[in-house]
């Protein structure tokens, strides 16, 4: 039986991780597999550019592999993973921007047939104020907001996720909440 916390993963999963600390790099493929996408959905959430979350999950797979052989505990590979993919943010938003993006959306399905004064500017405008109150928090806020009302997880498993305890978390979500609200009125203005 499992003890601690690899009762969180499974006995295949574990045989995975020591084979990929070996150097076994189809295991290493076989583990991330099933994981890469929710790498990419938290980078983009937290990033807010596609480019960059590919790029920055990238990053992360690749600090994995050169860091997996450190791991002490294989039963905590998907909180080091979160750790891991955290941390390749924050690196990604220091970095000094050498290219200015400039984000062209579409809007999705059909074009609205309302009329000029129906609500559909008004619906755009406050998007956009939105998206611009969630880049003005930083990237912890960012992603413990994107766990819990975007990905739809539980206190519990973001801490394991992130690595913290679940108090930690619940601040860590009033405060980013907080500073959401507060960055929305400044939009708005």
């Amino acid at each position: 039986m499992l003890a601690g916390r690899e009762a969180f993963i499974a006995s295949p999963v574990l045989d995975l991780v020591e084979r990929a600390r070996h150097g076994d790099a189809d295991a290493f493929e076989e583990l991330l597999r099933p994981r890469i996408d929710r790498l990419f959905r938290v980078a983009a959430a937290i990033l807010r550019n596609e480019a960059d979350a590919r790029d920055v999950t990238q990053d992360t797979c690749l600090a994995a592999w050169r860091q997996l052989p450190r791991l002490r505990n294989a039963g905590a590979f998907d909180i080091w993973l979160g750790r891991t993919l955290v941390n390749c943010c924050r690196m990604h938003l220091r970095r000094p921007r050498r290219v200015r993006e400039i984000s062209i959306e579409a809007p999705v399905g059909r074009p609205s047939r309302e009329p000029s004064g129906g609500g559909g500017v008004d619906r755009f405008t406050e998007r956009d104020a939105i998206r611009s109150a969630f880049a003005r928090l930083d990237p912890d806020q960012r992603a413990v907001l994107v766990l819990h009302h975007l990905e739809g997880q539980p206190v519990a498993e973001i801490g394991r996720f992130l690595g913290i305890p679940e108090g930690t978390v619940k601040w860590r979500l009033h405060a980013a909440r907080a500073s959401l609200e507060h960055a929305l009125k400044v939009e708005q203005r």
